[in-house]
């Protein structure tokens, strides 16, 4: 590899809006985000599925099927 191209790799610490702060490698030496795996919906399992179903059902109208179909 050539030398002095690239740049600095740092362990940086991430930090949450949330609160929750964990240790990754990147090229920045701190990183904050808004969402992480612990106040995520999809992974926390808090994910409402009642969103789908009211688009699937909106679908549905819209082109009339129904239950029979």
């Amino acid at each position: 590899m050539r030398e002095g191209i690239h740049p600095n790799y740092y362990q940086a610490k991430v930090t949450c809006n949330c609160g929750n702060e964990f240790v990754t490698g990147s090229t920045k030496e701190d990183i904050h985000v808004e969402v992480c795996s612990k106040c995520h919906p999809f992974y926390t399992g808090q994910q409402k599925a009642a969103a789908a179903r009211g688009a699937i059902d909106k679908f549905n109208r819209k082109y009339g099927f129904t239950q029979n179909n």
